[in-house]
């Protein structure tokens, strides 16, 4: 036999094992880390902080990058590095130690003569571990050891393993690269201190990390595209590197990585490679299966295999980090690309399966009491009749209503198929009326209340669940008896409903009482609808009823501006706002009335532009709430008014809403709006006569017919008016304010200046707390040489007029309040700015000289001047130009 080839037992020897297999040298080589490598510095600092600790484990799933991190950092040690990466042929003791004394010898590492090779590939003699032990430990420098790949070792190599580290002491620092867990004694490692822990959660690239790996590939992704796209692949490395390689093909890159298909892609042939087919048949059966759960435990996990060995192999899978996630509990889930690519394959082996193991899901999480996720497979085995029937048996047919899962129920039950049972069409009528669509609600309502009087052996949760539903379509149609009638079905099928379905859904009463307390404001009844508001808004329930809290909360607030407290329906607003945002309610859950209010109370204060911008975030629907919809038409109205546009106050005021019942107060403003327009326009008597047609039984009605009658010359009929002014102990600063303005003007027109000063005083402290500056606007001219005068120029100061008022400071007029001008004053206004003539304002206009004469002389009057150039300059004052 030449030199060449015989077999060596010295360190020196040639590159074969005692069984004459070569040493492949690619075993003993730190790998290469390519050009788009991102080096992870958070990670580089935890390996060279592991310098204390003699082992380090670096945990991963397949592609996790844990090869290429470790090299990374190895390649920038100053001590020597022996590498080995197992395979199959290295994966018995003696391979294994033959192994690793070549690459301490490839390394340079100094040992003993005596330390040999092992003679049997199988097995190692103790002996050889003992030298071994003893000629590291003796080293001067020590020596790092990386073992990639260590989960493909047998049990026994640990166990030796533990061995020499243990004796070799400082002389070795030990490294493994593993997708499982090693069976050495961790728990005592990490005991004494001597443990640094790399695993998948750290492994897992950042947002940031994945901008910049996608940016040494040539792409340029926002960080918020990035965020996504880590969300959708765990921040999983070779997932995030094959998507980038991808996506550099893709004409659009950044829609690429945002929508590819998972199932079809290198991602999918990577997994499929990597992790499903080293799986035995019978696991790779039980994964295709799952893939249908977002979640699953080994019993849900058998009833879809028709087995009985989920839990062993889900056990393995996850200790061998297999892409199936531990969530606690013995409940699982599996990588969510891992998941999408199974989908795809199992529609590919299996046709046709999926709806059955959806079925078998959704019949399994109903004995198990998991309703949300029953639903989602019971829709998506198309299962509607059993879906519909466990939905309204077990109570939760509110849920579709409480804004945590209500789109997402919807949406299940969009592609619901007609059926003849109640149940089904408690379903359908809920979804409907959720979506304000009454029509077609009220028709399943109906079908549904005909199947259950003729069914002698319905649940009382079903009647109960349509009585729900009766209230909400009352509410819609602005019917208070029939939100009454309901709720008092309801109250008498409460005795008859099992205990624990009623303390499972807090919502369903909490809901009852919100219709009914909207369906009160509705019809007027305003404080029996604050009663039945506030005992849902003092529930301090949890997240099941933080929607009928929102709904009441906004509600309040509605009826505290009726009743004139801008400030109060402010912080119920606020308190609305708050309960959305601790449970993460749908945007607009409360129809948008919380932003009408707003905007109400913001026209109140003259904060136009603000208003306009809160109304225009208001939804638009079709077939709305119908308070919602009244409010957010009569603060379009006030809004316009306080702009001058009087006609267009008029439309905004008279849109209608779509219900067969008027709503008093919603009568009662509208009239207010056009009372108010006829009073801009110089129509006294047919501002009183719209309003005297509704009667006062409203305060705020009541204040405006005294301003009618007070423009219309007759002080007398306008305070007779206010003394009798209904609703005292409710009356807001909003309407008090008006109605002392109104005897303020009545006290000025009869030269009683001083009782005239007195009571603009009074209605300045009132107003003050709330900022309300729209009444004094609306008061006309006569208000404003009294404010300018101390001491109600030190009171206006700061809040009703611009600046700080100066005792003392001369009595000049001050220009902020003047009587809202229409929208053709506006246009005229315009034109005298622009020095045109009384015939040029005439003819650009197309109206008589006369007309534009009429309109100067109406601008004199609303801006307390007498000549066109002190018109043009107050307007500017006053920004009206």
């Amino acid at each position: 036999m030449a030199a060449d080839d015989e077999i060596s037992w010295h360190p020196a020897g040639r590159d074969v094992d005692p069984l004459g297999d070569p040493f492949l040298r690619t075993r003993f080589v730190v790998p290469a880390r390519p050009a788009t490598f991102l080096r992870r510095r958070r990670l580089i600092e935890r390996l060279q902080n592991a310098g204390a600790t003699p082992l380090v484990l670096v945990e991963g799933a397949a592609g996790a990058g844990k090869t290429l991190l470790v090299a990374d950092w190895a390649a920038g040690l100053a001590r020597p590095v022996a590498w080995l990466t197992v395979d199959e042929g290295v994966c018995l003791p003696g391979m294994f130690w033959a192994h690793l004394i070549k690459a301490l010898h490839t390394a340079d590492v100094p040992l003993p003569d005596d330390v040999g090779f092992p003679s049997d590939g199988r097995q190692v003699d103790r002996t050889l571990l003992n030298r071994l032990a003893a000629g590291l430990s003796g080293g001067s420098t020590g020596v790092t050891v990386v073992i990639d790949e260590y989960d493909k070792t047998v049990p026994e190599v640990s166990e030796q393993l533990a061995f020499v580290l243990h004796h070799a002491g400082p002389g070795m620092h030990l490294v493994l690269v593993t997708r499982t867990e090693p069976l050495l004694p961790l728990h005592r490692y990490r005991a004494a201190g001597e443990l640094t822990e790399i695993r998948d959660g750290e492994l897992a690239f950042t947002p940031e990390e994945a901008v910049e790996l996608l940016d040494l590939h040539g792409l340029r992704l926002p960080l918020a595209a990035a965020d996504d796209l880590v969300d959708r692949t765990r921040g999983w490395a070779a997932g995030l590197r094959l998507c980038a390689l991808a996506a550099r093909q893709s004409p659009d890159p950044e829609v690429y990585l945002k929508e590819f298909e998972a199932g079809h892609s290198t991602v999918a042939d990577f997994l499929l490679a990597e992790v499903l087919q080293r799986q035995p048949a019978l696991t790779q059966d039980l994964l295709l299966r799952v893939s249908v759960l977002e979640r699953f435990c080994a019993d849900l996990a058998d009833t879809l295999t028709g087995r009985g060995d989920a839990a062993a192999i889900l056990g393995e899978l996850h200790h061998a980090n297999a892409f199936v996630e531990d969530l606690g509990h013995s409940w699982y889930r599996l990588h969510p690309l891992f998941r999408e690519i199974l989908r795809v394959h199992l529609g590919e082996r299996c046709p046709g399966l999926e709806p059955e193991l959806h079925r078998r899901a959704a019949h399994w999480l109903r004995r198990s009491g998991a309703l949300p996720e029953m639903v989602s497979h019971g829709a998506a085995a198309g299962d509607w009749e059993f879906t519909a029937r466990a939905l309204v048996d077990d109570l939760a047919i509110g849920q579709l209503f409480t804004g945590l899962r209500s789109d997402d129920l919807a949406g299940l039950f969009a592609g619901m198929e007609p059926t003849t049972t109640p149940e089904s069409d408690l379903v359908q009528a809920a979804r409907d009326l959720a979506r304000h669509d009454l029509d077609r609600g009220l028709a399943h309502l109906r079908h549904a209340e005909e199947h259950l009087a003729a069914d002698d052996a319905c649940l009382p949760a079903a009647q109960l669940s349509c009585a729900l539903l009766e209230a909400l379509a009352a509410r819609l149609s602005g019917s208070l008896s029939g939100a009454e009638q309901a709720a008092r079905t309801a109250r008498e099928l409460q005795r008859e409903v099992p205990g624990h379905l009623l303390e499972r859904h807090p919502e369903l009463p909490a809901l009852l009482l919100t219709h009914v307390g909207s369906a009160r404001l509705w019809a007027g009844h305003l404080q029996e609808a604050r009663a039945a508001l506030t005992v849902v808004t003092g529930d301090q329930g949890g997240a099941s009823t933080a929607m009928p809290r929102q709904e009441s909360l906004v509600h309040l607030a509605l009826i505290d501006y009726l009743d004139g407290w801008p400030d109060k329906a402010q912080r119920h607003v606020s308190a609305a706002r708050a309960e959305a945002e601790r449970f993460s309610l749908p945007e607009h859950a409360d129809s948008g009335l919380g932003e009408v209010v707003m905007a109400a109370v913001a026209v109140e204060r003259d904060e136009l532009e603000r208003a306009r911008t809160l109304l225009d975030r208001t939804p638009a629907c079709e077939t709305p709430d119908p308070v919602a919809a009244a409010g957010r038409s009569l603060v379009t109205a006030r809004l316009l008014l306080a702009q001058g546009r009087a006609r267009a106050a008029l439309a905004a005021a008279s849109t209608g809403v779509p219900t067969d019942i008027a709503s008093p107060w919603a009568q009662g403003h509208t009239a207010l709006v056009a009372a108010s327009a006829h009073l801009a326009e110089g129509r006294p008597e047919a501002a009183a006569d719209v309003l005297r047609e509704l009667g006062t039984e409203q305060p705020a009605c009541a204040v405006g017919m005294a301003r009618a009658h007070l423009a219309a010359g007759d002080p007398a009929t306008a305070l007779g008016v206010l003394d009798a002014l209904p609703g005292a102990p409710h009356i807001g600063p909003a309407v008090r304010v008006r109605a002392t303005l109104v005897r303020a003007q009545a006290a000025y027109a009869d030269g009683d200046e001083a009782t005239a000063r007195r009571l603009l005083t009074d209605a300045l402290l009132a107003g003050r707390r709330d900022r309300l500056r729209r009444p004094f606007r609306e008061a006309g001219a006569w208000i404003t040489p009294l404010l300018a005068r101390t001491p109600l120029r030190e009171l206006a100061a700061g809040w009703l007029t611009p600046g700080d008022a100066a005792p003392g400071a001369a009595d000049e007029p001050v220009a902020v309040l003047v009587e809202p001008l229409s929208e053709r004053e506006h246009d005229v206004l315009v034109r005298l700015a622009g020095m045109m003539s009384t015939e040029e304002i005439a003819a650009d206009l197309f109206v008589s000289v006369n007309t534009v004469k009429t309109h100067v002389k109406n601008l004199h009057r609303k801006l307390a001047v007498n000549r066109r150039t002190d018109a043009v300059r107050q307007a500017r004052r006053l920004g009206l130009l």
